[in-house]
């Protein structure tokens, strides 16, 4: 059998299928509040039948899809290696940045952030979301490699990155996202 052999029930509408459904609870709505938010356009019953690989999607409805989920049209595939999807964790939700703590953007701030050194920095937490297949679309959590990415970014060390990410309203605060 064909690996890539689309037809419904296959091992690859399956395997797209369970991506499908992967990002979605990444992103925590069901079936019934994508149908809803979607003003009716991916159907609950159908959405599901997609993510069981009882029915093939087309591509057009694949990138309509990945545009309702704000995700990349490819984070929606899986790769050869793919076997069981990435199921979203949850140290993403640690408190706000402290010295010796975690560093967590806020991605809704970071989306309504303004100016290069916004998009800079959102084209490397979008670059850090596809590497870790993350995308819960609220928080990022940010490792000490990616810290040092963020300092040459900001133009600070990678002691002043978290200062500098706080001064800019982008680190993450319980209570406020």
């Amino acid at each position: 059998m064909d690996p890539q052999d689309d037809t419904p029930g296959s091992g690859y509408s399956r395997r797209v299928g369970n991506r499908i459904r992967t990002i979605r609870r990444q992103k925590r709505l069901s079936l019934q509040e994508v149908e809803a938010r979607s003003e009716s356009e991916f159907k609950a019953s159908v959405l599901g039948a997609y993510e069981r690989g009882e029915r093939a999607i087309s591509v057009p409805r694949l990138q309509r899809l990945a545009l309702f989920y704000n995700v990349p049209v490819e984070q929606l595939l899986p790769s050869d290696a793919d076997t069981d999807p990435v199921e979203p964790t949850s140290d993403e939700e640690e408190p706000a940045w402290v010295p010796g703590q975690k560093v967590v953007i806020d991605l809704s701030r970071q989306a309504e952030a303004v100016g290069p050194e916004a998009e800079m920095i959102n084209r490397y937490l979008t670059i850090i979301q596809v590497k870790r297949q993350d995308f819960n679309g609220r928080v990022l959590t940010i490792r000490r490699d990616d810290l040092q990415a963020l300092a040459a970014i900001l133009d600070t060390s990678v002691d002043g990155a978290a200062p500098r990410l706080a001064e800019l309203g982008l680190l993450y605060r319980p209570g406020t996202g």
